[in-house]
């Protein structure tokens, strides 16, 4: 699997173009994201909330890789961070064009999500 590029609104994994935020599976399968699950305590997809901090973990996973957009916006909340923390998993947020690079050369068992605005 590899993500090939991001622009504003876009991301292509694999020769597929996704024009929405994606969550990248231990799997390698391609998700949408389920932002509602952060809109309803914070009316935003710019903050991580508990969650979807749940709905996004996988047991084993090592390592999720957050691309908190083309600007950087994202954040994880503290309750998030705390979540991820307890289950050993250890974020790197960067802003999505880096993250990508990040994702494609960690050999970490690895959850992906990314923010394809701003």
């Amino acid at each position: 699997m590899e993500i090939e590029r991001t622009t504003f609104g876009t991301i292509t994994i694999d020769g597929k173009t996704y024009e929405h935020d994606v969550i990248i599976r231990l799997s390698g399968e391609v998700a949408k994201r389920k932002k509602k699950l952060s809109k309803k305590y914070y009316g935003t997809s710019h903050v991580l909330s508990k969650d979807e901090a749940k709905f996004v973990f996988e047991k084993g996973c090592e390592q999720l890789i957050l691309g908190s957009g083309q600007y950087g916006n994202v954040h994880l909340s503290p309750e998030a961070e705390a979540y991820f923390a307890s289950k050993g998993c250890r974020v790197l947020l960067q802003p999505t064009p880096k993250a990508i690079d990040t994702f494609n050369n960690s050999h970490a068992r690895k959850i992906g999500l990314f923010h394809v605005t701003c």
